[in-house]
């Protein structure tokens, strides 16, 4: 069986790091497996693909011109099934079946539970007709299908849902020593960490507004890049906070922060699945979350979770980790205990049976 896998870039993000990580699977179980990326982005996970898995780039300007459509054809005639991720490499990837006539299956993995899209009145109608053209849509969790199917009017046998995974070896056993490594902070800190890119849906400032009501030991690493963290550093300088949180931007050893910090955070307005909560149950951390769709599936009865925006609920989970040892225990063998059920291996295995199936 012949598969290749279609993503927008392999720019630094959750999808991205996703496919990256699961290509060393399949190229174990499948005859021949390809990655299309339809742009070239400066920082990309492209160092984290085996080097026999051939990698094909389209463009290193426009994402979303039609003209990919045309640059996708010849790839579709050489390969059994067509595994896409995100938008707009979904759209482009089925036109190009379409205006090709080909008989290749396409595959497509929903990232999210809501998009821009499913607001616009001219949009949404062209999405129920591009999803029709799918031959299976795998939701990453019970919240995204539920999502999909009431913005496609449909309940159907071809979407299923089947979680992310995360690659467990590497965050139990980082390469190093973190402790040995970093020293943003004194010896002694209570360090919280948060990994998700600044845009709205994150909400990285309700961890900042918890810090001030907390003890000075307890510091915040936030890690990612975005358009909204100018606004988050002015919010840290506000509130006096330069000495307890560190901006690390886009970084590569996120296993070994992990191990670094003390409790990992995720504040999002919503998520599809909130894989870096997951990283951080994996890396044996009490983990906190907000009360969202999505990462609800994942932390409830495990990790904790806070009313979203609650900046004084989640300061109280925070202090009670931080000042009882059992506790903080507890919630963090029920983390990894939770996070073992999400082995990236189970979720290759439910793709091949896919695969076989729609063939």
């Amino acid at each position: 069986m012949k598969v290749l896998y279609v993503i927008n870039s392999l720019a630094i993000g959750r999808a991205e790091k996703l496919v990256a990580d699961s290509l060393l699977y399949y190229k174990t179980e499948l005859d021949q497996v390809d990655l299309l990326a339809l742009k070239k982005t400066k920082k990309s996970f492209s160092e984290r693909i085996p080097n026999d898995i051939k990698i094909d780039f389209l463009t290193k300007k426009r994402l979303y011109s039609p003209i990919l459509i045309l640059k996708i054809i010849p790839y579709i005639k050489k390969y059994d099934i067509l595994h896409v991720h995100l938008f707009p490499a979904l759209y482009w990837v089925v036109l190009a079946k379409l205006i090709s006539f080909s008989k290749v299956k396409i595959v497509y993995t929903e990232h999210s539970t809501e998009n821009k899209r499913r607001k616009n009145k001219v949009l949404k109608y062209l999405d129920r007709f591009i999803y029709r053209k799918l031959d299976f849509i795998g939701c990453i969790s019970e919240a995204t299908k539920s999502n999909l199917e009431n913005h496609l009017k449909t309940r159907n046998k071809k979407i299923s849902v089947i979680f992310n995974g995360i690659d467990l070896k590497e965050f139990l056993n980082p390469t190093a020593n973190s402790d040995n490594v970093y020293n943003f902070f004194e010896k002694g800190s209570f360090i919280l960490i948060q990994v998700s890119s600044f845009r709205v849906q994150k909400d990285q400032k309700t961890v900042i507004r918890a810090l001030p009501s907390l003890p000075e030991k307890i510091k915040l690493i936030l890690v990612g890049d975005g358009n909204l963290k100018l606004s988050n550093e002015e919010l840290v300088k506000k509130l006096n906070l330069q000495d307890r949180v560190k901006f690390l931007g886009t970084r590569n050893d996120i296993p070994m922060l992990m191990q670094y910090a003390d409790v990992c955070i995720l504040s999002s307005l919503y998520e599809g699945f909130g894989l870096a909560i997951l990283e951080g149950m994996a890396s044996k951390k009490p983990s906190i979350a907000s009360n969202v769709d999505g990462v609800r599936e994942i932390v409830e009865n495990y990790g904790l979770l806070f009313e979203q925006g609650n900046e004084k609920q989640l300061s109280y989970q925070i202090m009670e980790l931080y000042q009882n040892k059992m506790y903080y225990n507890e919630v963090a063998s029920k983390c990894y205990r939770r996070a073992l059920e999400f082995d990236i291996k189970q979720m290759v295995n439910q793709y091949i049976k896919v695969y076989e199936s729609v063939i």
